[in-house]
């Protein structure tokens, strides 16, 4: 096989590809292909098959076929979306179903590639799954991290920063909450403490990842 650059600069032996796909010879071309390109992937012969030994929490990407016996790629999504796992996927097809790649990338896929696709398309596609992936994990990272800070904030600290940070002065929230604008600013300055915000723009966003 000829050498070729390889797009995942970033992929090590956490980020997996694991492709689910009825043929078994296509499985074992893009385990070879992978191989090659140092990309550690697995292979599941259907989605059952993945329930059983794969791990839908793991980093990486899914490549999914559509079509599939029993439950099918686009209907697989739908359910690991319902369980709320959020691993990358890029669809494989043999058919130029323009409804169903509409449904698939509506729904959240990376790609939607048509079989028989060219090897830098695939590369390519599952370099922008793993990215995409590594970006949904930092998300998740900062989302776990505010929630554990406002856990510390007292029901007055939530309530002003709530106002502050949807755009109310001190002036406006003291009057929202009966309070003094002098009180609010010691709860504002405290919840941006127990936020870990070193700044008030950094206690917006903060915020708006509670939300």
């Amino acid at each position: 096989m000829p050498e070729r650059s390889n797009p995942i600069e970033t992929a090590t032996d956490v980020n997996v590809v694991h492709i689910i796909d009825d043929d078994e010879r296509i499985r074992s071309a893009l385990l070879e292909l992978f191989g090659s390109s140092g990309i550690p992937a697995e292979a599941f012969v259907d989605t059952a098959d993945f329930d059983e030994r794969g791990d839908p929490e793991a980093v990486g990407c899914l490549l999914l076929d559509v079509k599939l016996p029993g439950m099918s790629g686009i209907e697989y999504q739908r359910k690991l979306s319902d369980a709320g796992f959020d691993l990358p996927i890029v669809f494989m097809t043999g058919d130029g179903d323009v409804p169903t790649s509409v449904t698939a990338m509506k729904a959240g896929a990376v790609d939607f590639l048509l079989k028989p696709f060219e090897v830098d398309d695939l590369l390519s596609a599952v370099a922008a799954a793993i990215e995409e992936g590594r970006k949904q994990r930092e998300v998740a990272a900062r989302r776990k991290h505010a929630r554990q800070c406002a856990d510390s904030l007292t029901p007055r600290e939530r309530q002003v920063m709530k106002l502050v940070t949807e755009g109310l002065m001190n002036k406006q929230a003291a009057y929202e909450l009966g309070i003094s604008e002098i009180m609010v600013k010691l709860h504002r300055a405290s919840a941006m403490k127990k936020m870990q915000a070193r700044t008030f723009s950094d206690l917006v966003r903060k915020s708006e990842l509670l939300q």
